[in-house]
């Protein structure tokens, strides 16, 4: 049965891709798979450093909780006429997503934030990873344009650059 998939992470523009991948579901009347991608630290199965089950129970509820919180702050007490699941998924979040939207049918949506070189070489990108492999269309939202207000404030804030009022207008 097709579904819209969408990726959920923390980002500031999580809610904007939630809400657009909403319309999108409603549009088309399926239902909404919210996926959150999560990691274990120190490793995978079979690895030296692997953790423990308790730690994984732990991860995993984490995770749990994490998505809960993200889609009750995106659609507070309900979603009116949606279907909406949420689904936790141990991997890399472009992995997760391209898993959870196989069928030809599906429409995977992610956001496309502003990418510099330093976040590229720390965290590769999980909508180009989706664009490569995906076997369903993908629709990619781009970040709010007061989101990067935002960051540029944060980044003269780290800076303690001086803050000109006429900016501000």
């Amino acid at each position: 049965m097709p579904q819209v998939v969408v990726g959920v992470g923390g980002g500031l523009g999580g809610p904007g891709v939630l809400h657009r991948a909403a319309v999108e579901a409603r549009l088309r009347r399926v239902e909404l798979c919210a996926v959150l991608a999560w990691q274990a630290p120190d490793g995978g199965p079979g690895s030296r450093t692997s953790c423990g089950a308790p730690v994984l129970a732990l991860c995993r509820s984490a995770a749990a909780h994490r998505l809960r919180e993200v889609l009750g702050t995106a659609f507070g007490a309900g979603a009116p006429d949606l279907t909406v699941t949420g689904l936790t998924v141990r991997g890399t979040a472009g992995a997760a997503l391209v898993d959870v939207a196989r069928d030809p049918d599906d429409l995977l949506v992610v956001g496309s934030g502003p990418r510099g070189p330093l976040r590229r070489l720390l965290r590769p990108s999980v909508a180009r990873y989706v664009l490569a492999h995906a076997a369903c269309p993908v629709l990619t939202v781009p970040p709010s344009p007061l989101q990067a207000e935002y960051e540029a404030v944060h980044r003269r804030n780290s800076w303690r650059l001086p803050l000109d009022a006429r900016e501000l207008a």
